[in-house]
């Protein structure tokens, strides 16, 4: 079970977000203090830290600085009500994997957290490890043949790749299986999100900037085609980026060349482009919005992924590699599906392909109580039933960060039947906080 340490001055909220990831199956610690953080981290396993940046007994980009000095690998989520660019820039050169603007959309942070932990994850067991194949590289289908036999001849060249598929499909794990395969496999393997940053931020991060180039550039970055020199860059939704940005690019792809943000010299790179989009990047082409000869440069090799509902023969496969899985994560024996089960698996249409399948399944083994999964197991938007909200369910519609806390201070207070004292312990907050609080939401107080 993945291991995730939050780190907030602010005791309900630092509280509150533990709760809510603990809903999603992961070990949280949260605590107040940056210095119990760091003996933390110095005494348990940790897989990923979320910070908030500003506390007033050290910074959050302080933390993260002492974090690292431990733990070097360890991913970090920056987090901050005080969102502009510069904080953004600041936080992703200083090395986080992410930045979250307060008030937080709590499907926003767990979204961003099982990214994080999912490429971590994968970077933890790369194609092949111990003979086992990634759960999106499983199938037997003409269709998921085609793609092996595709990987197997692009990758030892140097040919630029276009992966072609629906969110979840499985695309940058086709893009490291190429890496992986090719002559460069002794060298780096960068992926970027390119819908992860602005276009400005992403400019930077790709090439590279020097420093006073913008606000928040203390020094020179030199960008992760330089970081992935000699070895493969994949560009995930390559299709998101900027006609500007297009053009850039395509001078990379024709000189080899690249030139940080701010600076006048250009530098040679030697990197393998794979790219990977859910558009309709052809028809991106025609409407002008995707230049026509970067498209031409980038798809010298296709491949195209197909959704999990044109290829259902495969799930019996992805079900049984996925619940073996699961069970090893979740430190539990249960290793089968019920037919019934299996069939309500095979009927669905998966929207989200292979990665909603895989969380569906990680959940269910971690919820399950029989060695064997059955339909009851499932969610319940499987079985054609829409999920109630249960009675005290406080992320039913999921609420901001801010809404979530207001609350849960009204829960307490009415499970407290009003009675601040009670409340307030309950909170760990001081009487005069918590009235400060009621009086910032609007609650209306009782006494006691």
């Amino acid at each position: 079970m993945p291991r995730v340490l939050v780190v907030d001055d602010d005791a309900i909220s630092c509280q509150l977000l533990g709760e809510v990831l603990q809903r999603d199956g992961l070990s949280v610690v949260f605590t107040t203090d940056p210095f119990d953080a760091l003996e933390r981290v110095r005494s348990e396993p940790v897989d990923l830290a979320i910070l908030d940046m500003r506390m007033p007994q050290m910074s959050g980009f302080d933390l993260m600085r002492r974090l690292r000095e431990r733990a070097p690998e360890l991913p970090i989520i920056i987090m901050t009500a005080f969102g502009s660019i510069d904080t953004a820039v600041e936080a992703i050169s200083s090395g986080a994997v992410d930045y979250v603007s307060k008030p937080m959309n709590v499907e926003e942070i767990r979204t961003v957290v099982r990214r994080v932990l999912e490429r971590q994850r994968e970077a933890r067991a790369p194609l092949g490890a111990a003979g086992e194949e990634p759960a999106g590289m499983v199938g037997r289908t003409p269709a998921m043949v085609e793609v092996y036999k595709t990987i197997a001849r692009a990758a030892p060249g140097l040919s630029t790749v276009l992966i072609l598929g629906e969110s979840g499909t499985g695309k940058e794990l086709v893009a490291r299986a190429i890496h992986r395969h090719s002559l460069r496999r002794e060298r780096a393997f960068v992926a970027v999100d390119c819908t992860a940053l602005t276009e400005t931020l992403l400019e930077s991060e790709l090439f590279g900037h020097v420093r006073g180039a913008f606000t928040g550039a203390v020094h020179d970055a030199p960008g992760l085609f330089a970081e992935a020199d000699g070895g493969t860059i994949f560009l995930d939704e390559i299709g998101e980026i900027t006609p500007p940005l297009q053009a850039k690019l395509l001078r990379v792809l024709q000189e080899h060349e690249v030139r940080p943000v701010g600076g006048t010299q250009w530098r040679p790179v030697d990197v393998r482009v794979v790219a990977a989009t859910n558009r309709d990047i052809a028809a991106a082409v025609n409407t002008g919005q995707f230049r026509e000869d970067l498209y031409y440069r980038l798809k010298v090799v296709t491949i195209l992924l197909p959704p999990l509902r044109e290829r259902r023969e495969d799930i019996p496969l992805l079900v049984d590699h996925l619940v073996r899985r699961a069970a090893v994560l979740c430190g539990k024996p249960l290793s089968a599906v019920s037919d019934a089960a299996l069939s309500l698996l095979r009927g669905y249409d998966w929207p989200g392909n292979v990665r909603e399948l895989s969380h569906v399944l990680e959940r269910t083994v971690a919820l399950a109580q029989d060695a064997v999964i059955g339909v009851d197991d499932l969610p319940a938007e499987l079985r054609g039933a829409a999920p109630a909200r249960p009675p005290g369910d406080l992320v039913g519609d999921s609420p901001t960060l801010e809404e979530l806390k207001k609350r849960y201070i009204r829960s307490v207070l009415e499970r407290s039947g009003g009675n601040i004292s009670r409340a307030a312990a309950i909170l760990g907050l001081e009487r005069r906080s918590l009235y400060r609080m009621l009086q910032r939401y609007g609650i209306a107080a009782r006494g006691g």
